[in-house]
């Protein structure tokens, strides 16, 4: 298809050509001058800056190396449930060479979307990308279909005066606190750990400084029982500027946090006096603040979670403790690291903190319980961690110190209070994990003048509740994450001062950033084409309004319900309408967006407008979904695997495209655009196509009048049925419910519709009716295919888009159920006589060619017993009396079990015999009736079964490939009669409702002593090839003597006998074996009997 060279392109060539027409239509027509659309919002600042610094560092045209190396930073798997700063990684290694098709720069990025690298460097200035991209967007969306009044198209930065007038009425309702984007910042107390003179000689750049091993912890209260103070030996640390007289000894990006926290001699720009290593810092005497000991050494632990170093407190930290022991243990480990036994082995375990249960060496007694025998028991540390850290917070009683007695919970704030206050520590905050810029930076947190929201106010809390409550959200889990977002939101700093975005109006030095800007943007779409005159960025200077007449008290009086601006300059038509406009197409009934904004951006829109806007124009509903894989990975630039909009339509068409698209998942969960889904459906389209051209090329041939027979009924019931549940899947955004029940189910009703037709044809007009109801109900997937099927092959006037959905009766659920009955019927007998005539693949298994009876006519006797009778009943009555409609449920099986008992089967002298054969149906009946409903309990079908099948019996002929067939009551003594010595078949494998018994007799045409007999054949595992046949048949009614064993090559197993001939001799010798009786020879399950010839 339209991937794989060599191979023909007509296929998606005439799709292309299609679509190119269909939207001259519609561009003739203007036909969604009347919907709205979301505009185009640019974060592009993030790029600019990556372009500017490949530049700086690459030059312009940047060279970039040919291989580059590049290490993927993941958190060690303990380090979620650590509490501790994410400073260590894992570095995951790969290499991003050209020929991967890997781009790693934003350069090379650009260069593949077809930028020359004269216009790339361009790209620098934010500004760059607003102009550029937006056009070319609007464009390729076009060209995929999009339904869009692109006069409502608009920027929200700066740029465009209009909005940002708006957003100054927005801002109105802001205040002022912090947060982060989903992720918040985690406060440690950073604890000053003095370096003691004299220093080594790598720290001869800071003689004359105070220098502090800066340790920072979660449990400043247990600093009392200091013993040491770890660092990683291969981890690199550096002595960092924090003022004139201070110096820091930490990692540098621990630096870079507190540089941006006010603790660096430059602001923002940590200021390194020397590189240091782990090495340098083992064994440097530290005097830390509250440890009883006066002096503590920095030691080796080289399972440490962050390359900056900690303090160590063995008794109430597992982890400390156990490296603690070892370095005591091990003196070879200690003389590997150069640590001398002065700085370890005086040192004991301090007891600080009484924990219930664990006493007060508490980290000791826990080792000891999970016996723990080494520091690389990872996961037995985390669980000894889990033990005694909560433990201890609630219940843990202080033993030393100022807070003694006090709890631990209590006492915690008031000692880091102290230290910070004395200066023996600082508060220091880092992301609570890793977070990564948009241009490829982790980030730091910073302390920074800030506007902040104030989402934590109780009654604003409570309204958006009320309106999230009210909201259609689609799904369990998309609702769930709003309530936890409003859960735990408090206030959020909403500025910043620099990139692209809306000034605040009245701090221009800040911009709104990009999570909290743009929150109530789509009422700005029921008014912007009054304002923009077709100009997405505002500066057309034929506009009718200026953005300065669009003062605060027009903004309240179109979107808030506020009184007439008679002052204002803008004519009242104009005004009025704006009015109007906002009213009818507000409260907004669905936004579409990413489930990754339900923590931030999108709630903040619910918060937004229940301050802003009066209830009745409060939001209706968020459709949330994933983000979407590329032939089921992660779709991304920097690997490859990247399709935009634009080579995907010139690779399958729109409409391919969006086929794929909606069959890639429904939900939350991440969509997957297959390429393989996207060649089927060029595949599809054009099939279809062709098809409804042939049927209407033929339309003399098609059946006139009403629609009358059983296979007209059925069929018009399954358009029916499609309308309304396609519909439904469409309300729920359930695109590939909708592809399945609107495409692939109907057009397999319809393919069956054209089989069980057989000489008589289709009927004209439910034909019409399925090609017009196809095509409406595709309409919002392909909707270039739908126009073109129904302009120029149904010929109808207008246009599709706007033909509206088709109507349907009731859907008839009783035909439903006998048309399934039907079809599962033919299938199941269809291959029950495929499998005779084939025979068993075990038969067949060295390659011989499988049998196909041509010269044999097989006549169908087809068993029904439409009612459940004897035990069934009985246990079918009981389940029903024991079965909640309301819940569903069953009562429990003890109950069900006694009544059984106490039933006439119960009472049974063979209920022992019985009892086996009950359990097993109640099991199923009971599934069955959870699943499906109490009408899985009724002892009868809501049809006729004999009914249905008669009606349809030439059906079952042709498709099963019968001379004759007979529908017969299992219940009817002459019936039964008709099977013959066949008969107790039916008592071996008894119809049941839903469930009819079919016996084939073969009639053969060969020149055999049987050529005038019939056989039953239900399941013989007969095979051939030219010369043989080869039967595995089991004996019933024969004794070995009847038999002579120079005869045939026999061999006998349990009653089994394989016997190897040709057909014709088997046969024979069969009769000769019978002498003259009527034998039965069950052949697998079923049986194949000789007739007195």
């Amino acid at each position: 298809m339209a991937t794989e060279s060599g191979k023909s392109f007509a296929r998606r060539d005439r799709l292309l050509e299609i679509e190119k027409k269909v939207r001259g239509w519609w561009d003739e027509k203007d036909v969604f001058r009347a919907e709205p659309c979301e505009g185009l919002q640019a974060r592009r600042e993030a790029s600019a800056d990556k372009l500017a610094r490949e530049i700086q560092k690459f030059g312009n045209p940047p060279v970039f190396p040919k291989e580059v190396e590049s290490v993927e930073l993941q958190p060690e798997p303990e380090e979620a449930n650590s509490g501790l700063p994410p400073d260590k990684f894992k570095g995951k290694k790969s290499k991003a060479v050209s020929k991967s098709g890997g781009q790693m720069f934003q350069w090379e990025i650009m260069r593949s979307v077809g930028l020359s690298d004269v216009e790339i460097a361009e790209f620098q200035k934010p500004e760059k990308w607003l102009t550029y991209f937006p056009p070319l967007a609007m464009e390729d969306l076009k060209d995929f279909g999009l339904g869009c009044d692109w006069r409502r198209s608009f920027i929200t930065t700066d740029m465009n005066p209009y909005f940002e007038c708006m957003a100054d009425e927005k801002l109105k309702t802001w205040g002022r606190l912090a947060s982060g984007e989903g992720v918040q910042p985690q406060d440690y107390t950073l604890i000053k750990m003095e370096v003691m003179p004299p220093f080594p000689p790598k720290f001869k750049a800071i003689e004359g400084r105070k220098v502090f091993l800066a340790a920072a912890t979660l449990r400043p209260e247990t600093m009392y029982g200091q013993t040491n103070a770890w660092v990683l030996p291969e981890g690199k640390y550096g002595a960092f500027e924090v003022n004139d007289t201070d110096v820091f000894i930490l990692t540098e990006r621990a630096a870079l946090n507190l540089a941006y926290q006010g603790f660096s001699k430059t602001p923002k720009q940590p200021s390194c006096l020397a590189e240091l290593t782990g090495y340098d810092l083992i064994g440097l005497p530290l005097k830390s603040p509250l440890s009883f000991n006066k002096v503590i050494y920095a030691l080796p632990m080289l399972t440490i979670l962050t390359v900056q170093d900690l303090t160590s407190v063995p008794s109430d930290a597992p982890d400390d403790y156990m490296a603690l022991q070892v370095l005591k243990a091990k003196p070879a480990f200690r003389e590997k690291f150069g640590v001398k036994d002065e700085w370890v082995v005086p040192f004991e375990i301090v007891p600080i903190i009484n924990i219930p249960e664990f006493g007060d060496k508490a980290a000791e007694k826990v080792c000891l319980d999970l016996k723990i025998k080494s520091q690389n028991e990872k996961e037995k540390l985390a669980e000894a961690k889990r033990l005694t850290y909560l433990k201890g917070f609630t219940d843990g009683t202080m033993l030393v110190g100022e807070c003694a007695g006090m709890k631990v919970q209590e006492a915690k704030s008031l000692i880091r209070t102290k230290l910070i206050e004395t200066g023996e520590a600082v508060m220091y905050s880092e992301p609570e994990k890793r977070v990564m810029s948009r241009s490829g930076d982790e980030c730091v947190v910073a302390l920074t003048d800030q506007w902040y929201l104030t989402y934590d106010d109780l009654e604003w809390k409570k309204l958006a509740e009320e309106c999230l409550s009210q909201m259609n959200l689609y799904s369990d889990e998309t609702k769930h994450g709003f309530e936890h977002t409003l859960g735990w939101l408090n206030r959020w700093a909403c500025s910043r001062s620099f990139g692209l975005g809306t000034r605040i109006p009245w701090d221009p030095e800040f911009l709104v950033e990009s999570l909290s800007d743009s929150t109530i943007y789509m009422a700005y779409y029921t008014v912007a084409h009054f304002l923009h005159n077709e100009d997405m960025y505002g500066n057309n200077k034929t506009h009718r309004i200026r953005p300065e007449e669009m003062t605060d008290d027009v903004w309240n009086f179109i979107f808030c319900d506020g009184s007439y601006p008679k002052s204002s300059k803008i004519e009242p038509s104009i005004l009025n309408k704006m009015k109007q406009e906002f009213t009818y197409w507000y409260p907004f009934d669905l936004r579409v967006s990413g489930k990754d904004l339900i923590q931030n951006h999108l709630t903040f829109s619910i918060f937004n407008h229940t301050a802003i806007m009066a209830k009745h124009h409060w939001p209706r509903g968020f459709r949330c979904n994933g983000h979407i894989m590329l032939n089921s990975e992660k779709m991304s630039k920097s690997t490859g695997n990247f399709r935009t909009l634009r080579q995907s339509i010139d690779e399958f068409s729109a409409d391919a495209t969006r086929f794929s698209l909606a069959d890639a998942g429904d939900g939350v969960d991440d969509a997957n655009f297959v390429f393989e889904t996207a060649n089927s459906a060029i595949l599809r389209l054009t099939k279809e196509i062709a098809w409804i051209e042939e049927v209407l090329a033929a339309e003399a041939s098609l059946r006139t009048g009403p629609p009358s027979t059983y296979s007209d009924r059925v069929f018009e019931n399954e358009i029916n049925i499609a309308v309304l549940t396609t519909k439904k899947n469409y309300e729920k955004c359930m695109f590939r419910e909708a592809l399945k029940t609107g495409c692939y189910d109907l057009q397999a009703a319809r393919d069956e519709y054209r089989l069980s037709c057989g000489s008589g044809g289709m009927n004209r007009d439910l034909v019409w009716r399925f090609i017009d109801v196809q095509t409406r109900l595709i309409t919002p997937i392909c909707p270039h295919y739908a126009e073109h099927v129904w302009r120029e092959l149904l010929r109808k006037d207008g246009l599709v888009v706007n033909a509206g959905w088709p109507t349907a009766d009731s859907p008839d659920e009783t035909l439903k159920a006998a048309n399934k009955y039907l079809q599962d019927s033919i299938v199941l007998m269809r291959k029950l006589l495929q499998k005779q005539i084939m025979g068993s693949k075990k038969s067949n298994k060295k390659g011989a060619p499988a049998a196909t009876l041509t010269e044999e006519k097989i006549t169908g006797l087809i068993y029904v017993n439409e009612q459940f009778d004897g035990w069934k009943a009985e246990c079918l009555n009981i389940l029903k009396s024991k079965f909640d409609r309301n819940t569903g449920t069953f009562a429990p099986d003890g109950e069900i079990l006694e009544a059984l008992q106490k039933s006439s089967a119960g009472q049974d002298a063979n209920f022992k015999k019985v009892q086996k054969l009950c359990m097993p149906f109640l099991r199923f009946k009971k599934e069955e009736a959870i699943a499906i409903g109490v009408q899985a309990l009724n002892l009868k079908l809501p049809f006729g079964e004999i009914e249905v099948l008669q009606e349809n019996s030439d059906l079952i002929k042709r498709q099963i490939g019968l001379e004759l067939v007979e529908i017969l009551s299992a219940n009817d003594h002459d019936a039964r009669a008709k099977a013959g010595s066949f008969s107790s078949l039916l008592d071996q494998n008894p119809p049941s409702p839903g469930q009819p018994t079919a016996i084939f007799l073969l009639r053969l045409k060969s020149s055999t002593c049987w050529s005038k007999c019939s056989l039953p054949l239900l399941a013989t595992s007969a095979a051939t090839d030219s010369y043989k046949r080869c039967m595995e048949i089991w004996f019933r009614g024969f004794s070995l003597r009847d038999f002579k064993a120079d005869d045939f090559p026999i061999q006998v197993t349990l009653k089994k006998i394989r016997a190897v001939n040709f057909f014709q001799e088997i046969c024979s010798w069969i009769a000769v074996g019978c002498k003259g009786e009527r034998r039965s020879v069950i052949a697998s399950t079923v049986s194949l009997s000789c007739v007195t010839c």
